[in-house]
């Protein structure tokens, strides 16, 4: 099936709204919040996908990806995140340089140059943010994962991913002192607005709530 890029990217979308955030169902005004689009273009879109059989769509109503819909998107996503993985790791980019320049490569139809991409790369699992790979077949095996909001003070815990992928947030991630398996320690969880003092790497840092929640670690 032949799909237009903003098609694609609304397959992704909503991919990365339900079944990456652990949510069965999202809504048309949250899908427009994410694109950047009025409610009425998401509208407009969300009927050409159900034609094509893509979404479960009823006007004001929940909406989810058919099967598929979520196969192509998982496809989608595997093509992002190897193209993320070649530019880190071959072409010299940094962790927040990677996502825009993957999500116009994502949209190249050759299997045999993703195919060929992933043999190259030595069949990666892991993206540079942590993010899990869908292998050849499609198959995309979720761990359960907790934010570092999740963690109780004086416990220990290792950064695994991260939830948000903008250029912004990465390099203040950075910009810190933190990366993927990163050791953390919980020191404190202020009691007013729930942000937290961390230890890592012999340093200590006051990060927001709204910062451990974007960021997915596991229990040490």
């Amino acid at each position: 099936m032949k799909l237009t890029k903003n098609e694609e990217d609304y397959l992704k979308t909503l991919f990365h709204l339900t079944i990456e955030n652990a949510q069965e169902k999202t809504g048309t005004n949250k899908l427009a919040e994410h694109l950047s689009v009025s409610p009425a273009s998401v509208n407009a879109m969300l009927k050409k996908l159900k034609v094509k059989e893509l979404v479960d769509y009823k006007k004001y109503g929940k909406l989810q990806l058919t099967e598929q819909g979520k196969d192509i998107a998982i496809q989608l996503l595997r093509k992002h995140r190897l193209w993320e993985t070649f530019l880190y790791q071959h072409m010299n980019f940094k962790w927040e340089e990677v996502h825009e320049v993957a999500e116009q490569l994502e949209h190249i139809q050759s299997e045999k140059l993703i195919e060929e991409l992933d043999k190259f790369l030595g069949y990666p699992q892991r993206d540079p943010h942590g993010a899990i790979i869908p292998n050849t077949k499609g198959e995309y095996l979720d761990v359960n994962k907790m934010t570092l909001a999740e963690v109780q003070e004086g416990k220990k815990c290792r950064l695994i991913s991260v939830k948000d992928e903008s250029r912004v947030f990465l390099k203040f991630v950075s910009k810190i002192g933190l990366s993927l398996n990163s050791e953390i320690l919980v020191k404190e969880v202020q009691e007013f607005d729930s942000s937290l003092i961390i230890a890592f790497a012999e340093k200590e840092e006051t990060v927001t709530h709204k910062f451990a929640t974007h960021v997915f670690v596991e229990e040490l």
